[in-house]
């Protein structure tokens, strides 16, 4: 008997999620200096969320499956008007302005990536084919180069990598894998070159850190002391030097986790990391539970994708991956990137809802 009830809801997944934001509200209040503004407006950016998740909880698999194609072509269209005449900020032209609100159709890929790949590779038995295959990464590669070219490498990388989950969860042998893996290692030289000037800082800042601690190893070095100074216990909520006293750059939206480990310490970081890992599982079981191929690579590729999201951004504010703008999920301050995270744990809920449906 389903456990959703009557809205489509898995209460178990849903009950991690609202930790997850309670904890967001908390830590935030104190990396923005206890800016009430800034807590206001990220409650109404979670309200929003979480509507968007119950809506798209309700739609059946079978509906996401007929729409995915438009999605993933609508998607394209609006990542080639971002950049024809897309909104420059920060050096990067990644927004789309409509008046009210200006949002990045690259987090619309977040989703659309992985449900057109996942599309593509149930219309052949599986395991995939290697022509099955070689399709599902063109359609992974098309929206990538859009993205770095607007320049967000992180973003293309993230989704490159919800793409190619699906296509490994599809069956890609093991010696495709090492062949790919093979390409990619001899194509490293070509991909420095086509690097921006700051990308190449950034993976040289993540070797020597100290070779420029006031220009690009600052954001590293500084996330590095808050993290390592919160000991064992932390030094308490609101009592974190690196945090409160201005040395954390980005401290509300991409370095959030080192105001965290300062003031909550080892434990409160492992704490949060079996949060994470609760949220995880939970989305795993999903995608096992679901009987239809579509769904369960799809469910599959979230909820590890949401794990790599972690990884990226724990490991970049911890020093051992470069700087690349990953915020951490559901905590970090913003609400496009939290936004499409909610949708995509909408599209597990309609999953567990509808875990008996069948072609």
């Amino acid at each position: 008997m389903s456990r959703s009830g009557s809205l489509g809801i898995d209460w178990i997944l849903l009950s991690g999620l609202l930790t997850l934001s309670g904890i967001s509200l908390f830590v935030l209040y104190s990396a923005s200096d206890q800016n009430m503004d800034m807590l206001i407006r990220q409650s109404l950016r979670m309200g929003l969320a979480f509507v968007v998740m119950l809506f798209i909880a309700r739609i059946k698999p079978e509906k996401l499956m007929r729409w995915t194609p438009w999605l993933y072509g609508i998607g394209l269209m609006l990542l080639v008007v971002v950049l024809a005449a897309g909104v420059i900020g920060k050096g990067a032209q990644r927004w789309i302005d409509l008046g009210l609100i200006r949002f990045q159709p690259s987090e619309m890929m977040k989703l659309a990536v992985p449900m057109m790949v996942a599309w593509v590779m149930v219309k052949q038995p599986m395991p995939a084919r290697l022509g099955t295959v070689i399709l599902g990464f063109i359609v992974v590669l098309v929206p990538t180069v859009l993205i770095i070219k607007q320049p967000d490498l992180g973003t293309s990388l993230l989704i490159a990598g919800s793409g190619i989950v699906v296509i490994f969860l599809a069956g890609m042998s093991w010696r495709l894998i090492a062949i790919l893996a093979g390409l990619a290692a001899a194509a490293a030289p070509l991909a420095w070159y086509l690097l921006h000037d700051y990308q190449r800082q950034r993976i040289i800042t993540l070797i020597d850190p100290w070779s420029d601690p006031l220009g690009s190893g600052y954001h590293t070095i500084q996330s590095a002391i808050a993290v390592g100074s919160g000991g064992l216990y932390g030094k308490g909520w609101l009592n974190g030097s690196q945090s409160q006293l201005d040395f954390i750059p980005e401290r509300s939206t991409d370095f959030i986790f080192a105001v965290f480990s300062e003031e909550f310490g080892f434990i409160g970081s492992i704490l949060l990391l079996l949060v994470y890992l609760f949220v995880v599982g939970r989305s795993l079981f999903i995608a096992m539970e679901a009987k239809e191929s579509y769904t369960r690579l799809l469910c599959g590729s979230l909820a590890v994708t949401f794990a790599i999201y972690v990884f990226v951004n724990i490991g970049m504010v911890t020093g051992i991956l470069p700087v690349v703008g990953v915020p951490l999920p559901l905590i970090s301050y913003g609400g496009t990137s939290m936004v499409s995270l909610m949708a995509g744990f909408g599209i597990l809920m309609s999953a567990h809802a509808n875990r008996w449906f069948m072609h």
